[in-house]
């Protein structure tokens, strides 16, 4: 399975985006069709802009239930309401992956991903790869191959590597390419990265 955070599942791609509006012109011809036939159709359930719902995340092991507004993105609510700042604010648009985190094991962009669509699954962002200030494997060997310059991708391309490596413990070369093309690197440090994530493949083998 890809490691590309626009390919999970639930993520926001062109296929899902169709699926949805496919499906709901069939459910207003549906309405149209029992409103035909005489019977009575429930008005749909509408949460006024603005108004802010209860909402429970399970982040790094942990329940959080904050008052969130159905629009605020899960990289909103992590930063700004849960405190935790790992994932970063880049494009905002789903182009650069600094915000990427883990959902269910998988990389998905933060900031494409509402906060309420992610109550009833696991979410892993940088922070939870530490064991109290000890570094994750994955955290470690980016240090060990100084996989980064500014710094500011860091967190979204260690996430990507740790959920490549989850579900394929030993990636080629190119697979490492592949894993972490959904993460830009603006000071290029693209063979560190590389370097890196193999490196990262071997603590984890113990080598």
């Amino acid at each position: 399975m890809s490691a590309n955070p626009t390919n999970g599942p639930g993520g926001i791609t062109r296929r899902n985006f169709l699926t949805t509006v496919g499906a709901g012109a069939i459910g207003a011809a549906v309405s149209e069709n029992a409103l035909a036939a005489g019977k009575e159709v429930a008005p749909p359930q509408v949460t006024p802009a603005g108004r802010s719902v209860e909402v429970a995340l399970r982040v790094n092991g942990r329940t959080h239930v904050v008052q969130a507004e159905t629009r605020w993105t899960l990289l909103h609510v992590l930063r700004e309401v849960i405190g935790l700042t790992g994932a970063k604010p880049g494009c905002e648009r789903g182009e650069c992956g600094a915000c990427t985190v883990l959902i269910d094991g998988i990389p998905r962009y933060a900031c494409l991903t509402l906060a309420v669509e992610v109550q009833g699954h696991d979410v892993t962002t940088l922070e939870g790869l530490m064991d109290g200030e000890k570094l994750g494997t994955v955290q470690a060997a980016f240090v060990e191959a100084d996989a980064f310059q500014c710094g500011y991708c860091t967190p979204g391309q260690v996430m990507a590597v740790e959920g490549l490596l989850r579900a394929n413990p030993n990636p080629s070369v190119e697979e490492i390419r592949r894993g972490v093309s959904g993460n830009l690197c603006r000071c290029g440090a693209y063979q560190h990265i590389f370097k890196a994530a193999h490196r990262a493949a071997e603590l984890k083998a113990g080598k």
